[in-house]
């Protein structure tokens, strides 16, 4: 029987590792606001709310049950409706466990909506919520964290950068694809046009406070307190971030010839991404590694993406999903024998593992990318046929969100200002 004290201080660590990563949503609310133009921000921060409302409902009611509920390897089947306040699961009381799960799943949802951005209906926001948090990030959930198949395999992922980072990327993908890019993002010769966030002070803000919040969610998934690993897994955590921003600002500014905030900034959150399933596994010299990675690539992504002429407001799809592949791969690479036997999986490629876990970590990315994607373009297509649309008007888009879909703006005195200037 586990000591009260420290049974005690588990389910207060995890509480307080909850609430991080639900202020989370705090950065992300300022980070898109920031990332795009004025005529949204009250748009982006008020369907984030709604949104983290709606997922929180569905995940109680059936979300939850399909991660961890009795399991046939694909998908669990019990524990709908959660609202046990007696039984211990991994060390923590139910209803602990319950409220940290689901501000993971909040998070997943909340990325998928990065490519929704400045064009996609409201009521398509909140059918998508109910739909991603039931069917898609369940599923993948309960593959790798709920006594799916691919736990099974040995599949590492210590906080989720495929589980949370890639599933949500690839939903943004769908969304991407099927919405087609805003108004004036690319000219009729196929090159990018930069729509410039309205705030770079926000976006950066933004940054912040999901770096804070993410040792919430690596170091919060220790699940205890009694060797305070979590400090080694912060301090992974912090190499990666700090190293993502230098990496991302040094290719900025031998590439562009100029030290571009924006890249520095989505450089610190590639590096957080790709250390989320790593930080448990790796030495602290190969979490400096594939931060330095993470930040690189994500400019190289940004660069791809725009070139494909796939239009990604806030970069989720390289952010989260790029750096979430690259973090889930690296595992296979860096994983140290002594973290894999603690952990679980195998040690990396090397340290002499051989291809085995490398393997392992190929696969789940592959198959629950491929899952998300194709099950978020199914829902969005079937929408989009059935709904007239999925997509606002031209005018709306044009006149912007806060005033199409909500009659009123984010910044009033500024917009309609502006508005009294122009007629």
């Amino acid at each position: 029987m586990m000591d009260d004290s420290i049974f005690l201080m588990n389910n207060i660590w995890i509480m307080i590792c909850a609430v991080l990563v639900l202020l989370m949503q705090g950065g992300f609310i300022l980070l898109e606001a920031g990332s795009t133009r004025m005529k949204n921000a009250g748009h982006i921060a008020g369907k984030t709310i709604f949104t983290v409302g709606i997922a929180s409902v569905v995940f109680w009611a059936v979300g939850y049950g399909f991660i961890y509920g009795e399991s046939n390897g694909i998908i669990g089947f019990s524990d709908f409706f959660f609202g046990d306040f007696t039984t211990v699961v991994d060390g923590l009381i139910g209803s602990v466990d319950f409220f940290f799960q689901l501000a993971f799943a909040a998070i997943a949802l909340t990325i998928a909506f990065g490519g929704f951005a400045e064009r996609a209906k409201l009521s398509v926001y909140v059918i998508f919520a109910v739909l991603f948090t039931a069917f898609i990030y369940p599923v993948v959930a309960h593959w790798i964290w709920g006594d799916g198949w691919l736990g099974g395999l040995g599949k590492q992922d210590f906080a989720g950068s495929t589980v949370v980072h890639l599933t949500g990327a690839m939903a943004a993908l769908a969304a991407t694809i099927l919405l087609k890019p805003r108004i004036g993002k690319f000219n009729k010769d196929g090159t990018a046009n930069n729509l410039a966030g309205h705030n770079q002070v926000y976006t950066a803000l933004g940054v912040l406070i999901l770096w804070v919040g993410w040792f919430g969610f690596n170091a919060g998934s220790t699940l205890e307190v009694a060797d305070a690993f979590f400090g080694y897994v912060a301090l992974n955590t912090q190499l990666a971030a700090a190293a993502g921003a230098i990496g991302a600002l040094l290719i900025a500014r031998a590439m562009l010839g100029k030290a571009d905030v924006p890249t520095m900034l989505n450089g610190a959150l590639a590096g957080l991404v790709a250390i989320t399933a790593s930080c448990a596994f790796v030495a602290p010299w190969a979490a400096v590694l594939i931060g330095t990675i993470g930040g690189l690539i994500v400019f190289l992504s940004m660069k791809f993406f725009d070139q494909a002429k796939i239009d990604d407001p806030i970069f989720a799809l390289s952010v989260h999903g790029v750096a979430g592949v690259w973090g889930t791969l690296s595992t296979g690479f860096f994983a140290t024998p002594a973290l894999a036997e603690m952990n679980g999986g195998l040690p990396g490629l090397f340290y002499g593992g051989g291809f085995t876990q490398l393997g392992v970590q190929s696969i789940g990315v592959l198959a629950s990318g491929i899952y998300a994607f194709i099950v978020s373009f199914i829902i969005l297509y079937v929408m989009k046929r059935v709904m007239n649309g999925i997509r606002v008007s031209e005018e709306e888009e044009i006149l912007g969100l806060d005033i199409s879909e909500h009659g009123s703006y984010g910044y009033p005195e500024n917009i309609m200002t502006s508005d009294k200037k122009g007629a």
